[in-house]
């Protein structure tokens, strides 16, 4: 570790350019929420649990598109998996949790953002397009490519973030809509993504060979790696290869790895929000049950 941060520049590695962004999303959720609450009409509070879930994705980007985790991805594809887990995975339903309801219904209002739900909101929109792209990008072609042309793969990743948060506002809705589902098709609805997002992780787990030039090929590592650096620097060649390499493992091996952790985090991230998603029914459950008062209940108990 000593020496990743020896190589690389505070800059490079701590990406100080999102820390400003995402602190600025953070000061406008700080002023929606206080000093312009009163112009959402019924907004209330924001309790403290759902401000540290804001934050804790706003976290998860951070560590997902930026710091020391960004840069290992572009030096072992199982840190970049695990970027990738982190932020399509663990932020979009931390975020969801953390915006206030009233927020969503002040804009579900406007007769335009009905008309694009009416459209986009499907559920079977959200469950196909989110794994139908996250699919496509680890295809070695596609993979190889963005990850050497970095407006592209910027614009990629930002697509499926937006789809990963559509699809998780299905499990995590936040108001009521037409598209509404039951907490039993929810979980239904988890099941058939866990099983549309494993074909990807399979492709790289059982691959018999590196499957992307990006972690094998120098030239084309070190095209992808200067997007990390600043304008002018070095690429520091020494830690893809040779006794100073930072990879722990064979390029194969790595690959292995991060299939494996990219498929556990999927099960765990859905493991609970299965969870979640059954504790709001057994509530639901427990409020809609009629409740028998003493005189009711001697009756009962007489009649029984």
């Amino acid at each position: 570790m000593e020496q990743f941060f020896s190589t690389f520049t505070a800059r490079t590695i701590w990406t100080p350019e999102l820390l400003v962004v995402l602190g600025v999303v953070s000061l406008v959720y700080f002023l929606i929420i206080t000093k312009l609450r009163h112009r959402f009409p019924d907004s209330e509070p924001v309790s403290l649990r759902r401000k540290i879930y804001f934050h804790l994705g706003l976290l998860a980007i951070y560590l997902g598109f930026g710091g020391p985790l960004y840069v290992l991805g572009h030096i072992m594809l199982s840190m970049h998996m695990l970027s990738m887990a982190i932020v399509y995975l663990v932020a979009p339903p931390l975020i969801l949790l953390g915006i206030p309801s009233w927020f969503f219904k002040f804009f579900a209002r406007f007769k335009v953002v009905r008309g694009v739900f009416t459209i986009v909101g499907f559920p079977i929109l959200g469950l196909i397009l989110f794994n139908a792209i996250f699919s496509f990008y680890h295809l070695p072609a596609t993979f190889d490519y963005l990850m050497t042309n970095e407006g592209y793969h910027n614009i990629y990743q930002n697509a499926m973030l937006l789809a990963a948060i559509l699809m998780w506002w299905h499990i995590i809705p936040r108001f009521k809509t037409k598209y509404d589902l039951s907490e039993l098709k929810r979980i239904g609805y988890m099941f058939m993504s866990g099983v549309l997002f494993t074909p990807a992780c399979v492709l790289i787990i059982f691959a018999g060979e590196p499957l992307y030039s990006t972690y094998t090929d120098p030239s084309v590592w070190a095209t992808a790696m200067a997007y990390c650096l600043p304008p002018g620097a070095d690429i520091p060649f020494e830690v893809f290869s040779g006794e100073q390499s930072l990879t722990l493992l064979s390029p194969r091996h790595d690959q292995q790895f991060g299939g494996a952790m990219m498929k556990v985090i999927q099960e765990l991230a859905y493991g609970v929000a299965m969870g979640y998603t059954f504790r709001l029914w057994m509530k639901r459950d427990r409020e809609n049950t009629p409740k028998l008062n003493l005189k009711e209940y001697e009756m009962y108990q007489t009649n029984g």
